[in-house]
């Protein structure tokens, strides 16, 4: 009798367990970050986000067991090397969030959600040349299904608007965050010389912040911070302890016991969470054409589920 079996099932659930936390977490930035994305900048509000994120995660990275290099805690020398790197992080994170809650603005949170479920498709496009990694056909065939839920919930179910490419002005901004995020992906694993997961992110949101300063100073100083609704204040809160802080710890605890393809796949839970969100919140219910874009999205994620291998990188969220 295998005596690891029951271990390794422990372990595979927890990891289940973690991603559905890391998506739920995720997906409420994206109801949150309309609900005030008209109030803040979105440049000063990222700002905010990365400099407490950073603080945040550099405590984590500090205090927690295994967050560090090899299983250890706190930080190594080795980390601070060759720091570029961490600044090529942070403009393609950063740019993400900055054209992510620009085009909150507009875009509702559920078509929103539906974009970000194509950075798998976009992130595996760029990896095969840039790294060399091959998607095997079964997790090309839920990249391509899931792909096809998305441009379904993004479009509404209206042929015509398909047909003729009328995409909102906020969820074509918000694509090409998306495409950002998808560069970062396989960048993560290019670019990696050993760091964890929450250096990594702690490292990013820290060159971050001020690059983002830099680059949105007259932003960041013209915002009328005293003034400010305390619903921007709740969201910021939420941000940073729950999809940036949570959500990394969630990630690199899930990696850990679960294959990539499994991790990737609760991408696609995104637009399903984002719902729950909207009916917590009140803000009603999506019309019912953009149900078999959900459905196929879905589908995706159980073809993932199931799949064995995959040769796509982690990914991050909102």
């Amino acid at each position: 009798m295998n005596k690891t079996a029951p271990a390794d099932r422990r372990a595979a659930l927890l990891g289940h367990a973690a991603m559905l936390g890391f998506s739920a977490a995720v997906s409420g930035s994206f109801s949150l970050g309309s609900m005030v994305a008209n109030d803040i900048g979105p440049t000063a509000l990222t700002v905010v986000r990365f400099l407490l994120a950073a603080v945040v995660l550099m405590v984590l990275v500090s205090v927690v067991p295994g967050s560090g290099r090899q299983g250890r805690r706190g930080f190594a020398r080795a980390d601070f090397r060759a720091p570029w790197r961490y600044a090529v992080f942070a403009v393609l994170y950063g740019g993400y969030f900055v054209l992510m809650f620009e085009g909150l603005k507009t875009a509702p949170p559920v078509s929103a959600g539906a974009v970000f479920t194509l950075v798998p498709l976009m992130a595996a496009a760029i990896a095969w040349p840039l790294l060399g990694q091959r998607p095997t056909p079964i997790v090309v065939s839920a990249l391509v299904v899931g792909g096809a839920g998305a441009v379904w919930v993004i479009f509404r179910g209206n042929l015509s608007a398909l047909l003729a490419f009328d995409i909102g002005r906020g969820e074509a901004i918000y694509f090409l965050g998306c495409v950002l995020h998808a560069i970062y992906a396989p960048m993560l694993r290019r670019l990696n010389r050993g760091e964890s997961a929450m250096v990594t992110a702690s490292m990013t949101t820290f060159f971050g912040f001020w690059l983002l300063l830099a680059y949105g100073w007259e932003e960041v100083r013209g915002t009328d911070w005293a003034g400010l609704p305390v619903l921007v204040w709740v969201a910021l809160v939420y941000l940073v302890i729950f999809a940036t802080a949570f959500a990394a710890s969630a990630l690199q605890f899930a990696a850990q016991r679960l294959h990539s393809s499994r991790v990737m796949a609760y991408t696609y839970l995104t637009p399903v969470w984002i719902i729950v969100w909207e009916m917590a919140l009140r803000h009603g219910v999506p019309g019912v054409m953009i149900v078999p874009g959900i459905a196929l999205i879905v589908v995706a994620l159980l073809i993932l589920l199931r799949a064995d291998q995959g040769a796509n990188p982690p990914i991050h969220g909102g």
